[in-house]
């Protein structure tokens, strides 16, 4: 019968992976013209690290104002005519956190705002004592997974930024399309209202030629 065995390491892993809880939340949201809307989370234990990343993924000028404040409503962070912001900062008070985007500058352009809001709480775990022969085992693989950990959030940070940056230019794109139709067609139009006026000068010159012929 086949017995199910789990490696030091890959049992460490997981240990390592659950004593660090984390929960995120990841949203889209479009904000209209004149409107401001404001995301709550809520944080159990002061201490916890808070990141909050945005970024404008279309409209108007790419802009837009933030607001976040804690649970007494003082002022943490805040920014005008900001495009994207990636901060970290820690939760001094559990208690209700308030996320604020304002579109308050733009008369009728929307927005298309990508944003997540991460709270988590990160203490190294405790290892468990080993033999002095493999004492240096716990501390390298630890020290690993932390690496690879950090690489995983480059590597988000970097696929977040080229997701922004492709939808600012299909954005960009879809906007010059739309002012060169607008363009074709009043050049069109002034073309016809053009030939329809010289048209009609010429008629209108004939005509006054031949009555006074006819006088």
């Amino acid at each position: 019968m086949a017995t199910l065995s789990i490696h030091p390491t890959i049992f460490l892993a997981i240990l390592l992976y659950f004593a660090c809880p984390a929960w995120a939340t990841t949203l889209t949201y479009q904000l209209e013209a004149n409107e401001r809307a404001c995301f709550f989370t809520q944080v159990q234990n002061g201490g916890e690290k808070i990141a909050f990343y945005f970024a404008v993924q279309s409209g108007g000028a790419f802009d837009i104002d933030y607001e976040v404040s804690g649970p007494d409503h003082e002022m943490i962070l805040q920014g005008t005519k900001e495009r994207q912001g990636d901060y970290v900062f820690t939760a001094k008070k559990p208690g209700e956190y308030t996320f604020c985007f304002s579109n308050d500058m733009s008369t009728f352009a929307q927005k298309l705002v990508d944003f997540e809001i991460t709270v988590e709480n990160e203490p190294r775990a405790e290892l468990p004592a080993k033999p002095a022969s493999t004492s240096e085992q716990p501390s390298l693989v630890e020290e690993s997974i932390f690496k690879i950990s950090g690489h995983l959030s480059h590597i988000s940070r970097n696929q977040k930024y080229f997701r922004t940056r492709e939808n600012r230019n299909f954005s960009t794109v879809r906007s010059t399309e739309s002012r060169v139709f607008t363009f074709s067609l009043l050049e069109s139009c002034l073309m016809v209202a053009s030939s329809v006026l010289q048209v009609f000068i010429v008629r209108t010159f004939f005509s006054t030629r031949t009555r006074k012929g006819y006088v």
